[in-house]
């Protein structure tokens, strides 16, 4: 580490809310996908800005759309209208078959909308019809609402009290669901691929299941895709995958390649809840953000792209299950779809991460044994062979 280093780590501690276990490095630019850190170290980024960076780093076309309106107009009052939230809007809900769209500045704030517009939807019908169902493990935001939406207690530790009418159930348990399912439950939120939780996949059904208790008890079925949509599983949506489609989906961190936003997109039926005043924002769909998700959602959803996710991811997850079984003392398991896979260890494995680090690659550790790999969805397969070459590498000096 060198002086600059030094002082950036002062700086930081003195100064920053010590909210991030991080990692002593201090990035400074990004190439495609790769990173260098301020003494001019290169780095194969294989979290990408934990699945932000879909179109990789200093990306020509999204660097030149957000510089371009940078020029025009940065930020706009929701009063007016803009070209570019009203092109993001209608692409999206193209691509999702939905009615209408909302924008706000992060996933947080996309779950949290679907939340209250759920609530707001439902007790119209009853005011009793409140309960929203959420799963185990799960992971929604860091909002009051979301983080009580968040299936992992140790959220909301020392945070109480958190919002009522929420409830937990298993992920991948349809018997559970059934049976803490009513009349009185508004909506089941799940994550179309759980990612902070360990990425987990849904079983083959389970969702058709979800999809049809919502409809025998006139609930919605929320989606969140702040993780897993955007690309990432080889469909735009990951829902995509399982043959339904939700009343609600949210999306953030791809959804702009970097520039902060987040949307749920819903139902026209649904979209009727919410008139003037029932929910807002300053930021959210402002011209800069929008000009950016353009790009985004111009490119991602080509046939040719996405099957250049489903190939890499494909040879990716292979490559992983050849280390499950040449390590099956380190690696349980390998889970998950297209660019955003998870390998189960059996030890913790923040070691590891700092190991391939120290070797050049960046990759992440959730739940402390799995790790997760959320990459720009643009890199190739020789990158990918870079990475299983430096996994093996430490598995083998393990």
């Amino acid at each position: 580490m060198s002086a600059l280093d030094d002082k950036i780590f002062e700086e930081d501690k003195a100064s920053y809310v010590p909210v991030f276990n991080r990692y002593k490095i201090v990035l400074d630019h990004g190439k495609g996908a790769y990173v260098w850190d301020v003494d001019g170290r290169k780095y194969l980024d294989f979290l990408g800005g934990i699945a932000v960076n879909v179109l990789g780093h200093d990306d020509p076309q999204l660097v030149e759309a957000v510089t371009q309106q940078a020029h025009k107009m940065i930020h706009c009052s929701n009063l007016y209208y803009t070209q570019a939230q009203a092109d993001a809007a209608a692409k999206l809900v193209k691509l999702s078959g939905l009615g209408k769209a909302f924008f706000g500045n992060s996933g947080a704030e996309a779950n949290e909308g679907a939340i209250k517009i759920a609530r707001k939807w439902a007790t119209a019908q009853d005011p009793e019809k409140i309960q929203i169902i959420t799963a185990r493990m799960s992971f929604h935001g860091r909002t009051y609402a979301t983080l009580t939406a968040t299936g992992q207690p140790h959220y909301q530790e020392g945070l109480g009290p958190v919002p009522g009418g929420f409830t937990y159930v298993d992920y991948n348990d349809i018997d559970e669901l059934e049976k803490t399912m009513s009349d009185k439950t508004c909506a089941v939120m799940l994550e179309t691929i759980q990612g902070e939780g360990g990425v987990h996949t849904p079983d083959d059904g389970y969702l058709q299941k979800v999809r049809a208790l919502c409809d025998k008890h006139h609930a919605l079925l929320i989606l969140d895709e702040i993780q897993c949509g955007i690309g990432r599983t080889g469909k735009f949506f990951a829902y995509e995958n399982y043959g339904i489609k939700p009343d609600i989906v949210t999306l953030a961190k791809g959804l702009a390649g970097g520039v902060p936003i987040g949307a749920f997109v819903v139902t026209d039926e649904v979209a009727k809840a919410f008139g003037p005043g029932d929910h807002g924002t300053t930021f959210g769909g402002n011209p800069l953000a929008c000009a950016a998700a353009n790009v985004v959602l111009d490119r991602v959803p080509q046939a040719d792209f996405l099957q250049h996710v489903t190939e890499v991811g494909d040879s990716f997850k292979a490559g992983l299950e050849n280390l499950q079984k040449k390590y099956p003392e380190y690696i349980t398991e390998v889970r998950g779809e297209g660019l955003i896979l998870g390998a189960q260890l059996t030890q913790p494995g923040r070691g590891i991460v700092n190991q391939a680090l120290e070797k050049g690659v960046i990759i992440n550790c959730t739940v402390g044994t799995v790790l997760r790999f959320i990459p720009p969805l643009i890199i190739t397969k020789e990158q990918v062979d870079e990475v299983l070459n430096v996994l093996d590498a430490i598995f083998a000096e393990e």
